[in-house]
C-alpha cells in the first residue's frame, strides 16, 4: 500500500513526518508513506496559501498510484478549500480512502456526501510524539492495512452505519452544501480547548439542524482540555449531552473513544 499525506490546514514538521516514516518503517516495512512537500510551507495560519494546498490535496488524491490520503494534521483551514477541489477529483480519487479527524471533518464529510472514496475518522500522520506514543497511529494503520476490526470504535460491532466529527467542525457545516446525509447514522461527536458554555451552544444548534433530524441516536466521545468558565456552568458535560438529545428527539446512546487523545479508534462513515 502507498500512503499520501497532505496538509489542507496547517503545516507540520520535518521532525514530525520524520517520526512516522520510523514508526511505518518498523511495523510496515512493505508499504510506503509519502509526504507532500506541501506539508512544510508556512503561510500565517496556513500550510501554503489555499490554492497551494488545494493543490497538493488534489494532485495526490487524484493520482492511481497511492491507495489512500492520510491528512497530516487539523487546525483551521480545509473549508476554504472545498470550493477548489471537490469538483475536480476524478476516478481514482473515488477509489481511497480518506483518514483524519478535527479539522479534516470538513472535507471527510464533503467526501462522504459525494461518496467519493471512503471517509475515515482516525488519528492525524503527524500525532505521534504529541498525544500520541503510537497507539492512535496504530490504529489507524491496522484498520487501513490489515483491516483490524480492533481498531474500530467498540459500539460499530452493532452494525449501524456512522459518523464521527468535531462538534465545532459539524455545526459550521450545518446549513451548507458540504454536511452530508446523516439519516440512520449513529451520529458521534467530540470537543477539545472550549468552555462548557460554547460547548452547549454548538449542540443547541446541532438539537435544532433540520439537516440532522433522522439520526438514529449521539454518542458523545472526549471532551478535552475544557476552558474555565469565570463561574462553574452548572452542569457536567453528561448532562448537558442528555437534555439536547432529549430535545432532539434522538436517543442519547453513552460515550464513544474519539477525540483529542490517544484513544482515538477508527470510525469509517457508514456502516464499518
Amino acid at each position: 500500500m502507498r500512503i499520501g499525506v497532505v496538509a489542507p490546514a496547517r503545516t507540520v514538521t520535518r521532525e514530525s513526518s520524520l517520526r512516522l516514516a520510523a514508526f511505518m518503517a518498523l511495523t510496515y516495512p512493505d508499504h510506503d508513506i509519502v509526504f507532500h512537500p506541501q506539508c512544510y510551507i508556512e503561510e500565517g495560519h496556513f500550510a501554503g496559501s489555499d490554492a497551494v494546498r488545494a493543490a497538493a490535496f488534489l494532485e495526490f488524491a487524484n493520482d492511481p498510484g497511492f491507495d489512500a490520503i492520510w491528512f497530516a494534521r487539523g487546525g483551521y483551514g480545509s473549508n476554504r478549500i472545498l470550493d477548489t477541489v471537490m469538483p475536480q477529483l476524478n476516478a481514482a480519487a473515488g477509489r481511497k480512502t480518506y483518514l483524519g479527524f478535527s479539522d479534516m471533518g470538513f472535507l471527510l464529510g464533503a467526501l462522504y456526501a459525494r461518496r467519493i472514496g471512503r471517509s475515515v475518522h482516525a488519528s492525524m500522520a503527524s500525532s505521534i510524539g504529541k498525544n500520541d506514543t503510537g497507539e492512535a497511529a496504530g490504529w489507524a494503520l491496522g484498520w487501513l492495512i490489515d483491516k483490524d476490526r480492533r481498531a474500530l470504535e467498540p459500539s460499530l460491532a452493532d452494525g449501524r452505519p456512522a459518523a464521527a466529527f468535531n462538534l465545532a467542525i459539524l455545526t459550521t457545516m450545518i446549513g451548507t452544501p458540504w454536511l452530508p446525509d446523516l439519516t440512520d447514522h449513529v451520529l458521534m461527536i467530540e470537543e477539545v480547548d472550549e468552555p462548557l458554555y460554547r460547548i452547549d451552544r454548538m449542540l443547541f444548534q446541532m438539537a435544532h439542524a433540520t439537516q440532522l433530524k433522522g439520526i438514529a441516536g449521539v454518542r458523545l466521545g472526549a471532551v478535552t482540555s475544557v476552558v474555565e468558565n469565570d463561574k462553574p456552568f452548572g452542569e457536567t458535560i453528561e448532562q448537558i449531552i442528555t437534555r439536547w438529545c432529549r430535545d432532539m428527539k434522538v436517543p442519547y446512546l453513552g460515550r464513544a473513544e474519539i477525540g483529542h487523545v490517544e484513544l482515538n479508534r477508527v470510525v469509517p462513515f457508514g456502516v464499518a
